[in-house]
C-alpha cells in the first residue's frame, strides 16, 4: 500500500492456513477457523445487501522449511495442493473498507537450493480467472514445400442463416427403446400432420425434436398406440417365467416448445475476424440431426456412424463376430465454411443366429455342444459363458414377439431342476411348462438358463433365444479376428473415394431424401478441392564410425537404411542373459545362433554386445508364463547370477502370451531390469531387417541413441531456439481399461526430453487414476518430476515447454487446456523465479478425414491410387475458421488410405508460425527410435502412448480375479489401484519403447 489508511475498520479476508507477512519480509503460518469470523458490526446500524467475495486459491508450504534433503523436501511439497479458491458472503457495515490480499506483493519463499537454482513457491495465483481462448492462427497458413493438389472427404453444406429451427422437447412414458422410440416418431407424424403444421420434424431418438415450422400449439400431448407385444411372467419365491400378453401398447407423448434457433449466430462464427463469436452448439446440433435422420431410418446407427447390409453385408470373422460396413458422417465448422465430414467405416457386431450356435462358435470348449446335448458348464466354464453373454441383448423364437430381453446372468441350477409355482399355488418344472404350453421339448437340460431380469428371477432356456441384430461388439478381438476386421477396412485411396462418393450419392446418404431441403441445407456431392504443401524431408545424422555418417531420406517412402552406417550413440551391453518360454526342440536349437548373429549386427550398427551371455540360456515351459512367483524366482537368479548388475534379459516366447505383462512389472518394478521380448517364429528366419530392428529397440531401451538430426532444432528454427536456452519436449496420454471393466483405474503418462539439442531421449512417469478420467490427475507432480530430471541432465531450466497431449476430443478441449495447462504452471512453481513459456498441441489420429490426390489435377507420376506422400500437409479450407490448427501426414501409408494426424494448437506462449511448427513436428518424426523411417505422430505423443499401455499392462496381472459389473457392488467410491514404482537403474531409461 502506497500510504497509510484512513482510520476506519480494516478487515483482510484470508484463505485458512494463509501466511501473515510482516513488515521484515518474514512469514508465519497464520491458522483460521474453519468458518467465517463473526465481525463486531455497530449496531444498530442497517446493514447493506450481503457481499459475494472471491478468494482466489493460495499455494501452501510445506509444513516445515528448516532445511532438509533435497528429496525429503520435494515429497514434502508434492503432498500440499493448492487450496480451492472460496467464496464468502458477509455483511459489511459502511464504514468498513475492504483488503483484498494482495499476492503479487508477496515475496518469494526460498526453500531449497538445487543445482545452483533455487525452488521456491510463488504465492500468487497462476492462472487468471478470465476464461482461457484457444489460440488464432498467426498468419494466413504454411508456405514451405511445393505445392500438391488435393481432394478431401469434406462436403460443403450450404444454410440459409434466417431459416429458424424450432427446437421441441420430446417426453414419452413409458419410456421406450430408441427403435420404439422411432416408431412413435413415425406414426405421430403420419396421424398429426394438421397439428404439425405439415412439418417433416426430425428426431435424435432421445428427447429432441426439431421442426422447420412452428407447430399450432407449444404444448402438444398424443397418445399413441403401437402394436407391440407384452409379455408377463408368473412368480414364486424361486423364480419366474415368462407368458405372453399379446396386445398394443399405449405411449402418451408430450411434446413443449424448448427454444427457437436460427442460423445468424453460426454463420458469425464462420465469417468472424475476431474472437468474440462463439460456436452455437445447439444450431450445429440441430442441423446434424437433420442431415442424419434420412439414414437413421434405414440404418443401424452407433454414436456417429450408420451400418447398413446395402454396402456388402455382414461379413462372418468367427467367433460369433461379424464385421459391418458403415459411414461416419459430421458437421464441422471449416475455413470454406460448415462442412460436412463423410468417411467409410467397419466395425464389429455380434451375430444374429441362436444362443446355442452363437456359444458354439464363440467359446472353443463348446464347439461339440449341438453333438452332446447332455453336457453342462463346471467352474471357469460358467464364467466363460456369462462373460461372452452378459449385456447382449437377445429375443425368443419359440413365440411371436418383438419383445427384447437383456442378458445380465445365468441361473445357478441347471435347466432340468428349474421349477416355479402357477397362479394356482402348484409346482411346476420348467421343462414340464415348455412342453405343456408350447410343446417343446428342452434338448440342453443340463445347461443353466439366462436370468433376464436385473431384479428379480426371470428365466429363459438358451436354445429358445436367438442374439439381436445390430449390437457392436464390446468384447476384445483375438488377434485373428482383428486381422481379419482390418482387412475390410483397408481399403486403398481411390476405392475408398468411391465408396464415399457412393454413400453422397446413395439413397441412404445425408443428401439424399426430403429432410435437409425442408430445413433449406443445400449438401454438396462434389469433395472438397484444396491445394497442400509436401515438405522436404530433414538430413539424418548417424554414427561416426560407419561409412555413412549421415543421410536424407530420399526415397518416395522416405524410408533409409543403415548399412555401413552405425546408430548415433551405441550402448555397451556387458552383462546380459537370455530365457526361452516353451518352443520345440528344433526352435530351441537355434538360440546360440541367433545369440551370435544378433551379437554381430549389433557390432555392424555400431552397439556393443557381449558374444556372451551370464550364464547359459535358459529354458523353461510356456506355463512358467502362467505362475508370477516362479516367473519372478527365475528373473531374480538371472539378476542375482550378474551380481546384481543385469543390464537386458532376451526372453523368447513360443506364442502370444498374457504372463507378458507380469514379466514387464517384475522385470521393470520388482528387479530393476531391461527386458526385450520376440517370438521363436521370428527366429527362424532371422533377416536382417529383424535383426536390425530388434538391435535398434535394445539400443534405444539401454540408453543409446538411434538418429539425430543433422541440423539441430536451433539451427532449423534459431527465432524460437536457441544452445543456450534448452527447450523441453512433453508428451501425455491417457489409456482407458476395456470397454466391458468398469472397475479397473485408467493409467496416465507423461514423458519429457532429457537432452538438449538433440531432443530424442524421453523418460517417463506414469499415474494409475480415477476410471475414464481424460483430465490427468496427478500432471503437476508427474511435470515438476520431468522438469527435475532435466535439470539434473542439462544442468539448466528449461526456457521453453513444447507439450503434446494426446487423446482428447474436440468437446474436451476447453477443460483439458484450463486444468492441465493450469497444472504445468503450477508444476513451475518449484522452481525459484521460472517461468517458462509454454507450447500446448493436442495431437488427434482418430478423426476422419482423409485426403486424395485430385486427379484432375495431378502432377505425371501422380496415381489415384496412391496414399499421398509422406510431409503433405494441409492448413487451409478444411481447418478450423480461426483457431492454429493443421494436417499433417509424416509417414507413408503401406496399406489402406493414410491417415493424416490432426495438430490443434491451442496455446502457445512461444509465438510459432505455421511454417514452423510444422517444419518443427515433421522433423522429429523422423527420430523415433524403433524404425527407420518416419513416423504418423509426433516422438513425445508416441512415447506417451507407449508409456501408458505399460502402465496398464502393469494392472494385468494373470493371477488377479476379474472384477465384472455383477461382482463389484457401487454403493462407495471406486478405488484406483496405484501402478508399483519402478526400479532407479529404469526410471531414466527408454524401457517403454
Amino acid at each position: 500500500m502506497e500510504g497509510r489508511p484512513h482510520p476506519t475498520k480494516l478487515v483482510e479476508l484470508c484463505n485458512p492456513h494463509q501466511l501473515t507477512h510482516l513488515q521484515d519480509g518474514s512469514c508465519h503460518s497464520r491458522k483460521y477457523q474453519a468458518y467465517p469470523a463473526l465481525l463486531p458490526l455497530p449496531l444498530p446500524l442497517p446493514l447493506p445487501p450481503p457481499v459475494l467475495l472471491h478468494i482466489p486459491p493460495i499455494c501452501t508450504l510445506p509444513h516445515s522449511i528448516n532445511p532438509k534433503p533435497r528429496a525429503h523436501i520435494h515429497r514434502a511439497w508434492r503432498k500440499e495442493k493448492p487450496l480451492e479458491a472460496q467464496v464468502a458472503v458477509l455483511p459489511l457495515p459502511p464504514d468498513i473498507k475492504l483488503i483484498r490480499p494482495q499476492t503479487d506483493l508477496m515475496p518469494e519463499i526460498k526453500i531449497s537450493d538445487m543445482g545452483g537454482k533455487c525452488v521456491d513457491c510463488h504465492l500468487k495465483p497462476v492462472a487468471d480467472q478470465q476464461a482461457l481462448v484457444a489460440t488464432r492462427r498467426p498468419d494466413a497458413g504454411g508456405a514451405e514445400g511445393p505445392v500438391i493438389h488435393l481432394l478431401a472427404n469434406h462436403f460443403l453444406v450450404r444454410f440459409d442463416p434466417l431459416q429458424k429451427i424450432y427446437h421441441y422437447d420430446v417426453n414419452i412414458s413409458p419410456r421406450p427403446s430408441k427403435e420404439i422410440a422411432r416408431m412413435i416418431k413415425r406414426k405421430l407424424v403420419e396421424d398429426n400432420s394438421d397439428i404439425l403444421s405439415g412439418a417433416l420434424p426430425v428426431f435424435d431418438g432421445r428427447k429432441n425434436l426439431y421442426s422447420p415450422v412452428e407447430f399450432q400449439e407449444h404444448k402438444l400431448e398424443f397418445f399413441i398406440s403401437l402394436p407391440i407385444p407384452v409379455t408377463k411372467h408368473v412368480r414364486d419365491e424361486g423364480g419366474s417365467v415368462l407368458l405372453e400378453n399379446k396386445k398394443s401398447k399405449l405411449f402418451r407423448v408430450n411434446i413443449r416448445l424448448a427454444s427457437k434457433l436460427n442460423g445468424e449466430e453460426l454463420s458469425k462464427f464462420l465469417k468472424e475476424e475476431e474472437d468474440g463469436a462463439s460456436l452455437p452448439q445447439d444450431y450445429l446440433h440441430a442441423l446434424d440431426v437433420v442431415l442424419r435422420e434420412n439414414a437413421t431410418e434405414n440404418c443401424i446407427q452407433m454414436e456417429r456412424s450408420l451400418y447398413s447390409n446395402t454396402m456388402g453385408g455382414a461379413k462372418d470373422i468367427g467367433g460369433g463376430v461379424v464385421g459391418m460396413r458403415g459411414f461416419f458422417q459430421s458437421l464441422r465448422p471449416t475455413k470454406q465454411g460448415l462442412s460436412l465430414n463423410v468417411d467409410f467405416c467397419v466395425t464389429a457386431f455380434h451375430e444374429s443366429i441362436g444362443i446355442i450356435p452363437y456359444l458354439q462358435k464363440r467359446c472353443d470348449f463348446l464347439r461339440d455342444l449341438s453333438h452332446k446335448k447332455t453336457r453342462g458348464l463346471i467352474g471357469e466354464e460358467k464364467r466363460e459363458v456369462e462373460k461372452a453373454l452378459k449385456n447382449i441383448r437377445i429375443f425368443v423364437c419359440h413365440r411371436e414377439t418383438d419383445q427384447r430381453y437383456r442378458v445380465y446372468s445365468l441361473t445357478d441350477e441347471v435347466t432340468e431342476n428349474l421349477k416355479f409355482r402357477d397362479r394356482d399355488g402348484k409346482y411346476l418344472m420348467l421343462v414340464d411348462y415348455f412342453k405343456d404350453q408350447y410343446n417343446h421339448d428342452i434338448q440342453f437340460r443340463n445347461l443353466p438358463c439366462l436370468q433376464i431380469s436385473k431384479s428379480k428371477p426371470c428365466y429363459l432356456p438358451m436354445e429358445l433365444c436367438m442374439v439381436c441384430e445390430g449390437q457392436k461388439f464390446l468384447g476384445k478381438l483375438s488377434d485373428e479376428q482383428a486381422s481379419r476386421i482390418l482387412k475390410m477396412g483397408c481399403q486403398r485411396p481411390g476405392e475408398r473415394k468411391d465408396m464415399i462418393n457412393g454413400v453422397m450419392g446413395g439413397r441412404v446418404g445425408p443428401a439424399s431424401g426430403l429432410y435437409a431441403a425442408q430445413f433449406q441445407l443445400q449438401v454438396s456431392r462434389e469433395m472438397t478441392q484444396l491445394c497442400g504443401r509436401v515438405l522436404e524431408p530433414p538430413k539424418l545424422k548417424l554414427g561416426d564410425g560407419g561409412q555413412v555418417r549421415d543421410i536424407t531420406p530420399s526415397r518416395y517412402d522416405r524410408q533409409w537404411n543403415l548399412l555401413d552406417s552405425h546408430v548415433a550413440e551405441g550402448s555397451h551391453i556387458r552383462r546380459w542373459a537370455l530365457i526361452s518360454f516353451g518352443g520345440t526342440p528344433e526352435q530351441r536349437s537355434c538360440i546360440p545362433k541367433f545369440i551370435s548373429q544378433l551379437s554381430y549386427r549389433c557390432e555392424q550398427l555400431g552397439i556393443f554386445l557381449n558374444k556372451k551371455t551370464i550364464v547359459n540360456p535358459s529354458f523353461e515351459q510356456i506355463q512358467v508364463l502362467n505362475n508370477v512367483s516362479a516367473l519372478e524366482n527365475k528373473l531374480k537368479k538371472l539378476h542375482e547370477a550378474a551380481s546384481g548388475n543385469l543390464q537386458l534379459v532376451i526372453c523368447i516366447m513360443e506364442k502370444k502370451h498374457r504372463g507378458y505383462a507380469d514379466l514387464k512389472r517384475i522385470a521393470e518394478t520388482v528387479i530393476g531390469v531391461i527386458s526385450q521380448c520376440c517370438l521363436y517364429s521370428n527366429l527362424t528366419k532371422l533377416s536382417s531387417q529383424f535383426l536390425a530392428n530388434l538391435s535398434l529397440k535394445i539400443n534405444a531401451k539401454l540408453g543409446g541413441c538411434n538418429v539425430v538430426l543433422y541440423n539441430t532444432l536451433p539451427c532449423q528454427l534459431p527465432r524460437i531456439f536457441s544452445d543456450d536456452e534448452p527447450a523441453i519436449f512433453m508428451g501425455a496420454d491417457v489409456t482407458h481399461p476395456h470397454p466391458l471393466d468398469d472397475v479397473s483405474p485408467s493409467v496416465a503418462a507423461v514423458v519429457g526430453s532429457m537432452n538438449w539439442p538433440a531432443a530424442n531421449k524421453y523418460i517417463s512417469r506414469m499415474r494409475s487414476q480415477t476410471h475414464r478420467q481424460e483430465i490427468i490427475e496427478d500432471l503437476e507432480a508427474m511435470v515438476g518430476e520431468l522438469i527435475e530430471e532435466f535439470l539434473f541432465a542439462v544442468k539448466k531450466l528449461p526456457k521453453r515447454i513444447i507439450f503434446f497431449r494426446d487423446g482428447v476430443s474436440e468437446t474436451m478441449f476447453h477443460k483439458v487446456l484450463k486444468e492441465e495447462l493450469q497444472a504445468i504452471r503450477v508444476a513451475c512453481l518449484r522452481f525459484f523465479n521460472y517461468k517458462p513459456t509454454i507450447t500446448f498441441l493436442v495431437v488427434q489420429k482418430r478423426h476422419h478425414t482423409r485426403l486424395f490426390f485430385n486427379e484432375k489435377k495431378a502432377s505425371y507420376g501422380q496415381f489415384s491410387d496412391e496414399n499421398i506422400p509422406p510431409g503433405t500437409v494441409v492448413d487451409t479450407v478444411i481447418t478450423h475458421p480461426r483457431e492454429f490448427d493443421f494436417y499433417l501426414c509424416s509417414h507413408w501409408g503401406m496399406k489402406g488410405t493414410s491417415r493424416p494426424t490432426h495438430y490443434h494448437v491451442l496455446w502457445d506462449e512461444n509465438q510459432f508460425k505455421s511454417d514452423e511448427v510444422q517444419k518443427l513436428i515433421h522433423n522429429l518424426c523422423y527420430t523415433f527410435v524403433r524404425c527407420t523411417k518416419p513416423v504418423s505422430l509426433a516422438p513425445p505423443a508416441y512415447y506417451a502412448h507407449l508409456a501408458a499401455y505399460r502402465g496398464r499392462l502393469y494392472l494385468d496381472r494373470s493371477d488377479s480375479t476379474t472384477f465384472t459389473r455383477s461382482t463389484l457392488s457401487r454403493a462407495g467410491p471406486l478405488q484406483t489401484a496405484p501402478l508399483p514404482k519402478l526400479r532407479d537403474n529404469v526410471k531414466k531409461l527408454m524401457f517403454y519403447c
